[in-house]
């Protein structure tokens, strides 16, 4: 019998090389390659086809209804995943370490009320329940299964046929056709083509959880966020009590989408008003605070953005931000010192966005100006308005998508008045009792939020 070949395959983007290599020519990755045997002897078998037809059928005749989608039992789950969870989709849950994977993937196995097997390669069925029941989940409809091996698990799933599936977690399983170890990108390639197609084929939808690198990027290959249909990021600080769950990918909603839960004694509570709890604590007249008005997939969030200036002690001042993109932070900075006339070359600037969210949409620039034009000035911004625009190098402020969503959130806030980019004026459908001032230029917005008296 001839010697089984073997291969260095590199786990961050699935090179293959015929000897080991310390760096990856593709992704640059270190010490990254390991010897895997790409099956055993016998080969694997084929997978099976996903059922729906033995020949292609035409567009007009395919069928759909709303019966394909059945709601989770928690609000901000279903938007997340565009409307509720689709019959026969493969869905991937990634975070950091301990930030709630496991806890809410139980809190909607138990809401769904239909039968539901919880597959866990990393916790004994003992272990699930005493956090249930920590959380007071009534999980009477739950199946409760520890195993790792992956021919096991299709078994008893096809046995059981369950509503809904849910594996914690995809790195964890392991097929016997590989002799590579568990999480390697051999072995997270074939569970999760086999639970994909185990998905469409029996229209039962599938749940996966996966572990996550130091860089925040989920573990194993990049070929794991193609196959699956919706990729969900879990995310937040363990030192505030908000965590954000944002598609990242959705075959059967808008990506970018996200819901807001508050980690509690009982679980992960749905937060149905996350603006207002952003800016429950905000200080009120106090230099360096602004207010903007940010869009996350359909929902308008306003989020408070503080600024802190203060004397470089130094020759080189810092540029520290939190929440915010310090290369942009950088240029807005720039675009401040030619265009506004403010000296921030011998300042160190601080800036954070209240209550751990990230902000990357460009229409924050004008509130991250303001804010720091305020905390320069000494002078603290009118509370009750808020700031939407993008700022470009020449100090132009760029018109904004979607104004008339934003500014029906910032009223029903209490907000009296909006600074929104002229390009966008007259805005269509505007709220009543709201001042809507258009900016054009950088330079404007300092007469404007610093007037005399």
């Amino acid at each position: 019998m001839g010697k089984l070949k073997t291969a260095f395959v590199c786990q961050q983007c699935g090179m293959t090389a015929n000897k080991w290599l310390g760096r990856c020519p593709d992704c640059d990755a270190w010490n990254s390659f390991i010897e895997e045997s790409p099956t055993q002897a016998g080969g694997s078998e084929p997978h099976s086809t996903f059922g729906t037809s033995t020949r292609p059928r035409r567009y007009a005749d395919v069928e759909t209804d709303s019966s394909l989608r059945v709601t989770s039992g928690i609000e901000e789950f279903d938007r997340v995943l565009g409307g509720g969870i689709v019959s026969g989709s493969l869905v991937l849950l990634g975070g950091d370490p301990g930030i709630g994977k496991s806890t809410l993937l139980l809190q909607v196995a138990a809401q769904r009320g239909a039968p539901v097997i919880y597959v866990s390669g990393e916790e004994s069925e003992q272990q699930i329940k005493l956090r249930g029941e920590r959380l007071g989940v009534d999980a009477s409809a739950v199946s409760l299964y520890s195993e790792t091996r992956l021919e096991r698990i299709i078994d008893a799933l096809k046995s059981e046929s369950p509503a809904c599936v849910v594996l914690d977690s995809v790195q964890t399983v392991y097929s016997p056709k590989f002799s590579s170890a568990p999480g390697s990108i051999s072995q997270v390639r074939e569970v999760t083509a086999e639970l994909l197609y185990f998905a469409k084929s029996t229209s039962i939808s599938v749940f996966l959880i996966g572990h996550v690198n130091k860089e925040g990027n989920l573990a194993g290959p990049k070929a794991l966020e193609h196959m699956v249909d919706t990729v969900l990021s879990f995310e937040g600080d363990r030192h505030h009590a908000h965590r954000i769950v944002r598609a990242v990918k959705n075959r059967y909603g808008a990506a970018g989408e996200l819901g807001v839960f508050e980690m509690t004694s009982r679980g992960l509570v749905p937060v149905s008003n996350p603006s207002g709890v952003f800016l429950s604590e905000r200080p009120r007249n106090a230099p360096g605070s602004a207010v903007v008005c940010s869009l996350e997939g359909t929902r308008s969030l306003l989020l408070e953005i503080q600024t802190l200036t203060s004397t470089s002690s130094f020759g080189y001042p810092r540029r520290v931000a939190v929440g915010f993109d310090a290369n942009r932070l950088s240029l807005l900075l720039a675009v401040l010192e030619k265009r506004a006339g403010l000296s921030l070359a011998g300042d160190d600037v601080y800036v954070n966005v209240a209550g751990g969210l990230a902000v990357s949409e460009p229409v924050a620039d004008l509130g991250l100006v303001a804010s720091v034009a305020s905390s320069f000035r000494g002078q603290p911004v009118d509370a009750d308005t808020v700031f939407i625009g993008e700022v470009g190098l020449a100090g132009e402020v760029r018109s904004a998508q979607q104004m008339a969503l934003r500014l029906k959130e910032v009223a029903r806030l209490g907000f009296r008045r909006a600074i929104v980019p002229s390009g966008n004026c007259p805005v269509d459908e505007a709220p009543d009792g709201l001042e809507i001032v258009g900016l054009s230029k950088v330079d404007e917005l300092m007469e404007l939020i610093f007037r005399v008296g």
